[in-house]
Parts: C-alpha cells; structure tokens; sequence
C-alpha cells in the first residue's frame, strides 16, 4: 500500500499570482505530476491548500487532483476555510487502508497560526484508537514535535503533551505525517516503552529554512513530496519505509 503525502499548496485564486520565490499553481501542478509517476494506491494533503482562502482556490485544487489516479483526502491547514473546502470535496476523519488505517487530524485554530486539538478532538481520536488497532498512520497539519526552528516550534501543535500522553497507550499507532514546516523532517519519537516515527513533508510551495530562529525561505531547496510504503505479513507484522522525493 502506498500513501503518497503532499502539503502546503498555498493557492491563489489567480492562477498566475507569485508566492515569495515561486509560483504556487505551477509548483502545484508540477508535484501532482510527479506524485501521480509514483503509482500511489492513496494521497493525503496535510493542510494550507490555500493562500487566500478562496472558494476558487479550492476548485482549482479539486480539479487539479482529480487527475490523480487514486482517492485523495485534505484536511485543513492554519490558512484554509473549512467549509469551502467541504463544499469542494468530503473531509473524513478516517480512511480504511486494508491492514492498515489512516487517521487524519483536524488540528486548526480560528484565527491563529499555531495548532490544537483540544479535549474534543482529542476524545474523539481516543475513541477512534480505542475501537480499532489496526496499524495505524496519522496525518495533521501542525507538527507535534518540534523541529528546531524557533519561530516555527512557537505555532505548532500546542496540546502536543496531552496527544502524546493519549498515544501512549495505543501502540498501534506507527506513523504520524505532518505539514505546516515546509522542509523535510523525520524523528524516532519516544512514547513510553517504545517509538512513534514522525514525518515533516516539504512544501509543495516555497520551502522554509531549517533550524532559523526567524521565518525565512530556502531558496535552495525544491517543492517534494513524502511516500510511505505500508507493508503487513502475518509473520513479521506492520513495515513501513517513507522517504522524501522532489521536482527538478
């Protein structure tokens, strides 16, 4: 089973409008090309779909992954509307995966870059864990972990102690995909006895630098995408391989 993660589009409604370095529509359309060379059997989007929050914005992504040729899912991001991203295409919290499953987290907050769950959401991912423990993967915008960049750690996940907390008792638990830091990422993350894998995606927009105290772009660096490849045998139990891929 392959999952391909793709994130943080940021789209214009205008189609020619430039980001910082680049041209989003472009970039977009160039890592949708390559994802779909991957042979994905699932793509998940991780949120910031758009820029400016446009109901066109989101047509324009709705019609660029449908040539996708496999089911795709979003889940919204600190910059997206979430009801005129539903109105464009469903937004589910769960997806069957065959052995495995996919989880995927709301983690926005009106109004403020930075990320929670909240004792809702966080209830509802317990139950959700609870009924099922199939391998599982988790998808979300803000990162739960910090990545080593100062003002990035001060927006992300706030409730990231009481999450962790939560998975502590729910082993199934494998993977956990985020958005939001525009560069590649990947840790081993302890929780209690064992490990969680966790993953940053780079942008499929303009790339943030890595380890800066401040917000700046990484001119050198290139729009990409995350593959995780899910493997299960009744011997050897749950495998997994990801890594990070990008355009020319």
């Amino acid at each position: 089973m392959r999952v391909v993660q793709i994130t943080d589009a940021h789209l214009y409604a205008d189609t020619k409008a430039r980001s910082r370095v680049g041209l989003p529509w472009q970039q977009f359309q160039q890592v949708l090309t390559a994802v779909s060379a991957e042979h994905p059997d699932v793509v998940v989007c991780t949120g910031d779909i758009s820029q400016d929050e446009t109901a066109a914005s989101y047509a324009l992504a709705v019609q660029a992954m449908g040539a996708l040729p496999c089911p795709w899912y979003w889940l919204p991001g600190n910059h997206d509307q979430p009801a005129l991203m539903a109105a464009e295409h469903p937004l589910v919290d769960e997806v069957d995966l065959d052995a495995w499953r996919l989880l995927l987290l709301d983690t926005r907050v009106e109004n403020e870059p930075y990320g929670e769950l909240g004792g809702q959401r966080l209830a509802a991912l317990e139950a959700a864990l609870n009924a099922d423990d199939r391998p599982t993967l988790i998808a979300m915008h803000h990162p739960p972990v910090e990545v080593g960049a100062v003002w990035m750690d001060a927006i992300g996940l706030q409730d990231r102690d009481a999450f962790w907390a939560l998975l502590s008792h729910h082993p199934q638990v494998k993977a956990i995909l985020f958005g939001h830091v525009h560069q590649a990422y990947a840790e081993h993350h302890q929780v209690g006895s064992g490990s969680i894998d966790v993953y940053g995606c780079p942008a499929m927009a303009d790339q943030f630098l890595p380890g800066a105290e401040q917000f700046a772009i990484d001119e050198a660096s290139r729009p990409g995408y995350r593959i995780i490849d899910l493997h299960w045998s009744g011997a050897l139990g749950s495998e997994w391989q990801s890594w990070v891929e990008r355009i020319e």
